[in-house]
């Protein structure tokens, strides 16, 4: 009954060229033929991303899947159609992310468990903690790199739905701190009004207009680097926790 509910669904969303993100929208709005659907079409999605983070085969039985599949069933609940990136894509990085903190949970209780076995005993082995204290070490520095490339990759995508690129933002970016700040300020300006917001994502612009009334830079100013804050403000209201916390340094 289930598998031909679902292959109902398909064949009918297959006809109407339906995306996995409008199924998704049908999902959340409480339609359990179209969460049973993704769910089920997905499958070799989640095993996939799942043995990728892991780096092993994942089957049925693993805790991994378990987590990994929970992870895409709240991709699902979670995703809006605003950010600007695939559904899959947003997918991913979610069940990345609950993938990782559960690795790095079974690390703190091997961790745990290594400092107790060691305390009683009168000379421990100080080179091995040192070696598993450098793992740990190394496996985070590795996995902030592969978030960060990651998010990069997703930021790319957001600035090319908006007409932007990397190489663009590199020559339009304010050479003096004192012109960067200004950017910075306005687009937090930008970033934390609601209605400016949503002007952005419904514009792909700026509202240079009631910005200058907030704001004491001149209309010639803030068309100049209008790019870089509408980039910024892209930035400021994403979930690139990475991207933002190096943004952060810089400010």
């Amino acid at each position: 009954m289930l598998l031909s509910t679902i292959y109902g669904f398909f064949k009918r969303n297959n006809n109407s060229d339906t995306s996995i993100e409008e199924t998704v929208v049908e999902a959340q709005n409480g339609s359990e033929k179209a969460v049973d659907a993704i769910l089920v079409s997905y499958t070799p999605f989640v095993k996939k991303t799942a043995s990728l983070v892991c780096k092993k085969y994942i089957t049925d039985q693993d805790d991994e899947y378990s987590i990994a599949l929970l992870a895409f069933h709240e991709a699902i609940v979670k995703y809006k159609n605003d950010r600007n990136a695939s559904f899959l894509t947003f997918a991913h990085l979610l069940i990345k992310r609950k993938l990782i903190d559960h690795i790095r949970k079974e690390v703190r209780v091997k961790e745990v468990s290594f400092g107790m076995a060691d305390s009683d005993s009168d000379e421990p082995d100080l080179l091995t903690k040192f070696e598993h204290s450098s793992s740990i070490e190394h496996f985070t520095e590795e996995q902030r790199a592969s978030d960060r490339r990651e998010e990069m990759q997703r930021y790319g995508e957001l600035l090319e739905s908006y007409g932007l690129s990397f190489e663009e933002l590199v020559s339009v970016s304010p050479k003096h701190a004192d012109a960067r700040q200004t950017a910075i300020e306005i687009a937090e300006i930008i970033a934390g009004t609601e209605e400016f917001n949503q002007y952005v994502i419904e514009k792909k612009r700026l509202p240079i207009k009631e910005l200058e009334e907030l704001v004491e830079v001149s209309r010639k100013t803030i068309e100049r680097q209008r790019k870089y804050i509408l980039a910024l403000v892209l930035l400021l209201g994403s979930d690139f926790e990475v991207l933002k916390e190096y943004l952060k340094g810089r400010m």
